[in-house]
């Protein structure tokens, strides 16, 4: 059994928001990788971006995922870590991996400015670019999908509350 939860999504689905408190109702740790980059380099996001362009900011990301050594967490990445394939592949050894999918409309109207918040958009791209390139990818590495349409937080922290420990129930049965 897995012992990680790893949520996927796109930036303002909320994984940072319900992954602290799904930790909280599991009893797990929240690990926020966006934070874990900005330690680890010194400096922010957007600041990663500016320097080292989308392509730098993209390696920098898929390194420090593919590194992530935790056990009973909650791993919240960042929109673009399902551009790394091998981090990717990690995530998916180490955990169940949840994506939060969130309409475009929603998306859209959750986001504030989308430079300020380090979201990796290539040059010319719009938002609703973004959106359709990622969702396939978000689709292809879950192992659970949520669909968030019209449900409150609390009622989303719940429905991935009774998910995983229905799995971790079956897990230990297995064992």
């Amino acid at each position: 059994m897995k012992s990680n939860i790893t949520l996927i999504g796109m930036p303002a689905s909320g994984k940072s928001t319900i992954g602290v408190l799904l930790a909280k109702r599991l009893g797990y740790s929240f690990v926020d990788v966006d934070i874990i980059i900005q330690e680890k380099t010194g400096k922010l996001l957007r600041e990663i971006i500016h320097q080292e362009g989308i392509d730098g900011f993209l390696k920098v990301e898929e390194q420090i995922n593919q590194e992530i050594d935790v056990y009973r967490s909650v791993i919240a990445p960042g929109g673009s870590v399902i551009y790394g394939e091998r981090a990717m592949e990690h995530l998916k050894e180490i955990s169940t991996v949840v994506y939060l999918k969130l309409q475009y409309t929603d998306v859209k109207q959750r986001l504030g400015d989308l430079k300020d918040r380090g979201v990796a958009l290539k040059e010319g791209m719009t938002l609703k670019d973004l959106y359709e390139e990622r969702a396939p990818l978000y689709e292809k590495y879950a192992d659970i999908i949520v669909d968030e349409s019209g449900k409150l937080m609390g009622d989303m922290v719940d429905e991935l509350r009774v998910i995983m420990e229905k799995r971790i129930a079956k897990g230990q049965q297995a064992q």
